[in-house]
């Protein structure tokens, strides 16, 4: 069974995806680190509920790579935006079989300590315009969302909007009542609650 694991905003620039998060939320993001196998680095912070979010993008200094990157970051243009829903899963494998999508192929990635699998099409591009969700399994056994600082930011809605949001909805097969799914042009949108009252990340 998949869980809602954590969020992603993608920027053409690391500081431009953080800057957005924090402008958004009213709150600091903290430090990440690189993701060798995919050139791109990122910054994190704490959700309730065992959720954290990630602004994440090209790292400028790994330079160009023989096959795409994760989360379609090759091709981002414009201004930072929310990118991505991932979810957890216990048995990748498993999952893999059971969807009737391709969610891509099982990569296996290290940032020092952490250990996980995540499933990344060949071309970077996730089903449904990248609105159905990236899949990951986490190998150790305390996750980032357990050791980050609490901001005191708790997801309410995440929106997944897509012209097939009910066939899409019946891909997933995600049993979580913050994740709703609406017709519309692909996009995402995700609610919180914060210290500063409720704020919308688009």
């Amino acid at each position: 069974m998949l869980k809602l694991d954590h969020l992603a905003v993608a920027g053409e620039t690391l500081a431009e995806a953080v800057a957005h998060v924090e402008t958004a939320l009213g709150v600091k993001m903290g430090p990440g680190g690189e993701h060798a196998h995919f050139g791109t680095h990122n910054q994190l912070i704490g959700l309730a509920d065992g959720l954290y979010l990630e602004a994440i993008a090209t790292n400028p200094a790994a330079g160009d790579l023989p096959y795409p990157r994760w989360f379609d970051l090759d091709r981002l243009e414009g201004a930072p935006r929310l990118g991505n829903w991932i979810c957890r899963t216990d048995d990748m494998d498993a999952e893999l079989a059971r969807l009737d999508v391709d969610a891509g192929k099982v990569v296996h990635l290290t940032r020092g300590d952490l250990r996980w699998r995540m499933a990344v099409p060949d071309s970077g591009v996730l089903p449904f315009d990248n609105r159905f969700p990236a899949l990951i399994q986490w190998d150790v056994v305390v996750t980032p969302a357990e050791i980050l600082k609490p901001s005191g930011v708790a997801l309410v809605q995440l929106e997944v909007a897509h012209p097939e949001a009910e066939t899409l909805q019946a891909s997933v097969g995600l049993d979580d009542p913050r994740v709703e799914y609406v017709a519309g042009a692909p996009a995402l949108q995700a609610t919180f609650d914060t210290p500063h009252g409720r704020r919308v990340l688009r």
